[in-house]
């Protein structure tokens, strides 16, 4: 079972969202173990303070080194070799290769701020930084559950066997083909052809291509990271021929 730990003032904030979706799915087949850890559990005054005014002025709140710490600390004891994340905007951005890698630890504990940030500190006791985007969100509980979201359905069984993650958007680098279901035409829009002859060959052959050239048009920069076969080479030549001899 994928043990995950959530340290973070607001637990009851996760409720909800372990109770939908693939992480509900996984946590009822007994493949995923998530528990919120309340951090004002671990703070060293009879109010709870989790939070102290920064040195040096400022606007805002920081969060106290020594909670944290300790929660990190009372984690790494209870848990099987835990890869402590913590949430910030200042980490690496998250991507399917990081979930692919995080859905093979043995477990993981994701550490959730708050207010202006954390106590510079406290990042000496984590083993990784990561960011969900480049955008200022209330806490790392939303960004958490992110990282959740996107291990849960890697995790085998999850998905049960007539689903699949090898088609979807990022796992291999590029943005997902269309996709159509019934009714054949809709509002004037017809279901492409090559999808309806039961070539099979054919089908794979018109996803790969959809899915270059969607990429190429919205996310170029991917196609930068990728190594690219022969036959995709030869599909991006077709793409960018007809995209030339569209324009002309």
């Amino acid at each position: 079972m994928y043990e995950v730990r959530i340290l973070t003032i607001f637990p009851e904030i996760f409720d909800s969202f372990l109770g939908f979706g693939n992480p509900a799915r996984a946590i009822l087949a007994r493949l995923l173990n998530v528990e919120p850890v309340d951090l004002r559990q671990f703070a060293l005054d009879r109010h709870h303070s989790t939070d102290d005014y920064p040195y040096g002025g400022g606007a805002g709140m920081v969060m106290k080194p020594e909670p944290l710490v300790r929660g990190i600390k009372h984690l790494r004891a209870n848990m099987f070799s835990p890869r402590v994340v913590l949430m910030t905007p200042q980490g690496r951005l998250f991507k399917q290769a990081d979930a692919q890698e995080l859905a093979g630890a043995d477990s993981l504990a994701l550490v959730c701020g708050r207010y202006e940030g954390i106590d510079e500190r406290v990042r000496s006791f984590v083993d990784d930084e990561i960011s969900v985007g480049d955008y200022v969100l209330s806490g790392g509980e939303t960004a958490a559950m992110v990282v959740i979201d996107a291990i849960s359905r890697l995790i085998p069984g999850v998905l049960g066997t007539d689903s699949r993650t090898d088609g979807d958007s990022f796992y291999d680098g590029l943005l997902e083909y269309p996709q159509y279901t019934r009714p054949r035409e809709f509002e004037g829009l017809e279901v492409p052809s090559v999808l309806l002859e039961g070539d099979h060959a054919k089908i794979r052959r018109w996803r790969k291509q959809q899915a270059l050239a969607r990429t190429l048009a919205r996310r170029p920069e991917l196609l930068g990271r990728r190594t690219l076969d022969p036959s995709e080479i030869e599909l991006l030549e077709e793409i960018r021929s007809e995209t030339i001899n569209g324009e002309s």
